[in-house]
């Protein structure tokens, strides 16, 4: 689950970490209140979405009056903002951040996530703060400096002052630094985070460390314990789809292709996507209905997939162990008829019970294309989808 960065920057200023002072804003009047409770004669107004690239798309201003604060939040608010990360569709703005100025003096960058090899917290950190921390481990990976963080000890003082040296951060403020590495080591653990960047951390001309950005993402497995998290939860920046899904315990994520996927198990369902592709077609999504799906299940995931106007074809592909090949069958059959179902259906079952499963699509009557393995469902579902104009 992501949040935005204005509330990512309450559960910082909750840990102790030093941000800018700021108020989130819903309309052109609230922006302009914000900016005369902080006072001062500049004011950052930024658009609040769950993409980075905010600044370069426009989303990211200056104002150094409230004239120009009420100027800048009209043209923000409501505007549809594109950034790398948004893909070319954007998102829409409907909340905005009204911040203090900072006199920034240099720009670093930190985050930490959770690393796989090793099975610990990595904290990476690098002098390039401000640009994409992709773009810098494409270009200059020397310039990323990482910590693996041991559980029981937590992030040592000597690690964060190595890495807060290698980033150029004064030996001044290298104790600053260290506390507010630190700081957000106990963010990502206690609140369980699957993701903690602050990109830009600044250094002011003044000599104070500030996280001057903030994104926090969290573990959902996680989120039954932080019910103040589950709160900040904004679903108008989530895909329609995907918060449909979750109601009924699927596992949804929209892609860009023509044909969808139903499946049992996550690794079954990568597998058949790559199966897909290998045919020459293109996913319209990932669909895992899990284990223990019911027929009243795998209707709702026909209709969520149907929501897409570009569905030229389904593949239905169903390894049967602990999820029985009938009750599929009997879902599909199930959701056949009561969405109306206008594109061709492929199905291939195996496993458990799968003559009886077969039996169930044989008899149903409907236009159902049947497949004996994998190869063979990708070939006739990407060639009924290129069937369909």
């Amino acid at each position: 689950m992501n949040i935005h960065e204005y509330q990512g920057k309450e559960i910082f200023r909750k840990f102790g970490i030093v941000t800018p002072r700021g108020f989130p804003a819903f309309t052109v009047d609230e922006a302009v209140e914000a900016a005369k409770k902080l006072g001062g004669p500049v004011w950052v107004v930024k658009a609040q979405i769950h993409a980075g690239g905010r600044g370069k798309g426009g989303g990211v201003k200056l104002a150094r009056s409230l004239e120009e604060v009420r100027t800048l939040a009209g043209q923000i608010l409501g505007m549809t903002l594109v950034t790398h990360q948004t893909g070319p569709a954007g998102r829409l703005v409907r909340r905005l951040l009204i911040e203090e100025g900072a006199d920034i003096k240099k720009e670093l960058y930190i985050g930490m996530v959770v690393d796989r090899a090793t099975q610990r917290v990595t904290l990476m950190a690098s002098s390039e703060g401000g640009m994409d921390i992709e773009h810098v481990a494409e270009h200059t990976p020397e310039k990323i400096h990482k910590v693996s963080i041991d559980p029981g000890k937590g992030l040592e003082d000597s690690d964060a002052d190595d890495v807060a040296r290698k980033i150029g951060v004064p030996a001044a403020l290298v104790p600053q630094a260290r506390d507010f590495l630190q700081k957000l080591y106990k963010v990502f653990d206690e609140t369980d985070c699957s993701l903690a960047e602050i990109n830009p951390l600044i250094i002011t001309g003044d000599g104070k460390v500030i996280a001057l950005d903030s994104k926090l993402n969290f573990d959902s497995n996680a989120l039954y314990r932080h019910p103040d998290i589950v709160a900040m939860r904004d679903l108008d920046e989530e895909d329609p789809a995907e918060v449909e899904a979750s109601k009924f315990d699927l596992s949804y994520i929209s892609l860009d292709g023509n044909i969808g996927c139903l499946v049992n198990g996550a690794g079954l369902a990568m597998a058949t996507m790559d199966t897909i592709k290998l045919y020459g077609g293109s996913p319209a999504n990932f669909l895992d209905v899990g284990g223990g799906a019911t027929a009243e299940k795998v209707t709702e995931a026909f209709k969520i997939m149907l929501k897409n106007p570009g569905l030229k074809a389904i593949l239905v592909n169903i390894f049967g162990g602990i999820m029985k090949c009938d009750t599929i069958a009997t879902g599909v059959v199930t959701a056949a008829r009561q969405v109306s179902l206008n594109v061709p259906l492929v199905v291939r079952l195996e496993g458990t019970n799968v003559d009886l499963g077969k039996k169930i699509l044989a008899d149903s009557g409907l236009p159902i294309i049947s497949a004996s393995n994998m190869g063979d469902a990708a070939e006739k579902v990407v060639a009924a989808a290129k069937g369909q104009k």
